[in-house]
């Protein structure tokens, strides 16, 4: 079994009381593809968060590669749910791309040729080197969506996080970004969280529901009836996986 690279002990969080985790607990392992899904407002968003050490948990402990998650912020690489980029401004793909290179410590640091070499290189095996001079509006969703995480890649992580990363992505478009990341897997493990359920049971090797509490499966325990009923818990339920995995599978992994 791989190393873990993201240790995450039974982390509680609250907003301004109302608890969003309840005693999560979750070993990332290198290599790991993992698919995390549940109802909106189950605490998808709020887990990667803190992995990233945006948010500081109120109860529990999260280690990434062994640090700290506010000094381990160089092993992660993130692409939002929402990536906040004007598009019309006249900004290239190239450009953010480099982006991903600033380094808020050395604010006035100017690129050097190194750096434009990284930034050609991940989009290259993005497959958007005829593109890197065109501007981001001219960009398809597909196009826009493999630039982003360009950019999260030029720093080279260990992990890649991706929050609803097909959103503003055709059906055609949402499966040729998965044999991406398929590829991409080979090299970089990622959690990604997403309500392509059908897409996402095929390339995942392994799945969470994340509903306050977080529930973790191997692939091979998952069915398509099992994936529709996770999905369509609430807030209030335990997640109905959990209870049908209990009666058929003694080998099931689970964090409560």
């Amino acid at each position: 079994m791989n190393p873990p690279i993201v240790e995450i002990k039974n982390i509680s969080f609250a907003y301004n009381g109302q608890p969003v985790l309840q005693d999560v607990n979750l070993d990332i392992r290198q290599g790991d593809f993992i698919a995390m899904i549940g109802p909106n407002g189950g605490g998808k968003t709020t887990l990667l968060k803190l992995i990233l050490g945006l948010l500081k948990p109120n109860r529990g402990t999260i280690r990434v590669m062994n640090e700290a998650t506010q000094k381990a912020s160089h092993h992660i690489g993130y692409v939002p749910q929402n990536v906040n980029i004007n598009q019309n401004f006249p900004i290239t793909a190239m450009d953010v791309v480099m982006m991903g290179k600033l380094d808020p410590r050395r604010r006035w640091k100017r690129p050097t040729a190194s750096d434009h070499q990284d930034a050609m290189a991940v989009i290259d095996r993005m497959e958007m080197a005829p593109f890197a001079n065109r501007k981001i509006a001219e960009l398809s969703g597909g196009q826009r969506q493999r630039i982003f995480i360009a950019r999260a890649l030029v720093t080279q992580p260990q992990l890649l996080l991706l929050d609803e990363p097909t959103a503003s992505i055709d059906t055609k478009g949402q499966t040729d970004f998965y044999k991406l990341l398929r590829e991409l897997n080979k090299d970089i493990t990622i959690l990604v969280v997403s309500h392509d359920l059908l897409v996402v049971s095929t390339y995942a090797k392994s799945m969470a529901c994340m509903n306050r509490r977080l529930h973790y499966h191997n692939q091979n325990e998952i069915t398509g009836d099992m994936l529709k009923s996770m999905y369509a818990c609430t807030v209030e339920e335990i997640c109905p996986v959990e209870l049908i995995t209990q009666g058929q599978s003694s080998s099931q992994v689970a964090n409560e």
